[in-house]
């Protein structure tokens, strides 16, 4: 019987005429398509696939050029998604892997997050880099997919990386973290803001706050901003982090001396609210609890106005992204959510922050999700210094006693149950634009 060691079908990722042959993808089609064979066969098979794998990549290299350039692109013209790197890390350079959702219902997420670790990688680098090398960014899209997020984490610690840096969605983080702690490789989370996420192990951080403080201060939103009494909640059931942040909103706001009138729910594929708002609407809240993602909360507040309901909408940081005002249109005007970062925050690290992103993404402002991408890029960078070493306890040892770290958005410490202790940003939508309201460290 003939066996094709390269399958036709993995043959796509091998082009003679490509610049970049993708390595990574051929290996893991290979694997994938041998998987039928068990025991001594399938290794034969995978190594001497691999054997052909690397000769292909050789005759698809133009002329003599070496593929030891492993330096990150440069932030100013960023490649969403892809490795910067070969599969196996040179000696000099200091692999960082990273999962994202470059593409799916939260690809806005994933491409900010990513620009601000890119970000920060160029900083160190050109900086010196870190215990005399460089680091080196490899990515992972999971496309904004629990299940690929798993597929992804996995695929970046085969690749030997020191550290991983994701998800944004608590519910992604949850599927990566138990990878990551197995192979007692340190995982931080830039926004999972879900307090099971480092609940999973010991080498599990983050960089933001936590959903029991951020449901606080939403609910201090609705009573000491908006003089709310009662309050109705509408929530997505399929995501942790929405149901999570609800259970926190109503308990704050109950515990304020607030009443809950109303709670209705949806499902993360939904597009039409307005049997729940009818439903909230003949409660008459004083305000509407929204905890979810920014696409479906535009849509909520399109459709509250079309329904003729005027009460103001608060959220938290799952609002975050430009596509929000662009749905919304003025639907959300004079609402509020919780967020990490500002932009027109007159704080000088902001700013400074503001000035290089802008500089190096063609005037864009960043968002909080690439604040916390550089936030998390940078405690990384600042515990492989102080560990001396990227070995995984010693770097785990470190990333946990970060103290006063000055990141963009705001000073970091990490706790002992390795959440970020930091202040937390009340933004207002004026004119479709998110303004810098205040600046809290705890609920008054």
């Amino acid at each position: 019987m003939k066996v094709d060691l390269i399958p036709q079908g993995c043959r796509r990722h091998i082009r003679r005429s490509s610049l970049t042959p993708n390595l990574s993808q051929a290996d893991s089609c290979i694997r994938s398509s041998t998987g039928t064979f068990t025991g001594s066969a399938s290794r034969a098979l995978v190594t001497a696939a691999a054997f052909l794998l690397s000769a292909a990549l050789l005759l698809a290299l133009p002329g003599c050029k070496s593929s030891e350039n492993t330096e990150p692109a440069s932030p100013a013209s960023p490649t969403p998604g892809t490795s910067t790197s070969a599969p196996v890390p040179t000696s000099d350079t200091i692999p960082i892997g990273e999962f994202c959702s470059f593409t799916g219902d939260t690809a806005t997420w994933g491409t900010a997050v990513d620009n601000g670790v890119k970000l920060a990688i160029s900083h160190a680098n050109a900086a010196g880099g870190v215990l005399g090398k460089k680091l080196d960014l490899i990515s992972k899209d999971d496309a904004s997919n629990q299940e690929q997020a798993s597929t992804a984490v996995d695929a970046l610690l085969g690749q030997n990386v020191v550290a991983v840096l994701g998800e944004v969605a608590s519910t992604r983080s949850l599927r990566g973290a138990p990878l990551c702690q197995a192979k007692q490789i340190p995982m931080i989370s830039p926004a999972s803001t879900n307090p099971a996420v480092t609940k999973v192990g010991d080498y599990i951080f983050r960089v933001c706050f936590v959903d029991e403080f951020q449901g606080k201060m939403i609910a201090a939103i609705g009573k000491d901003i908006l003089h709310a009494k009662t309050a109705a909640v509408i929530f997505d059931n399929s995501q942790d982090y929405s149901k999570g942040l609800k259970d926190f909103i109503e308990s704050g706001f109950k515990a304020g001396g607030g009443s809950i009138v109303g709670e209705r729910s949806y499902g993360s594929t939904d597009n039409d609210f307005k049997g729940q708002l009818t439903s909230i609407q003949g409660s008459n809240p004083d305000v509407i609890f929204v905890p979810g993602y920014y696409k479906q909360v535009a849509q909520i507040a399109r459709q509250a106005r079309e329904l003729g309901i005027n009460t103001p909408l608060v959220g938290g940081d799952g609002w975050d992204s430009p596509e929000l005002t662009k749905i919304a249109g003025s639907a959300l005007d004079n609402c509020y959510f919780t967020d990490h970062f500002a932009p027109t925050d007159p704080n000088p690290v902001v700013q400074g922050f503001v000035k290089d992103y802008k500089a190096a993404y063609g005037g864009m402002d960043p968002d909080a999700m690439a604040a916390l991408g550089y936030d998390a890029a940078g405690v990384v960078v600042d515990a492989i210094k102080r560990a001396k070493s990227t070995d995984g306890p010693a770097l785990r040892n470190a990333i946990a006693a970060t103290k006063d770290y000055p990141g963009v958005t705001g000073s970091i410490t990490i706790g002992p149950d390795r959440n970020a202790v930091k202040p937390i940003v009340i933004i207002k939508i004026v004119n479709g634009k998110f303004t810098f309201f205040k600046r809290f460290s705890t609920p008054s």
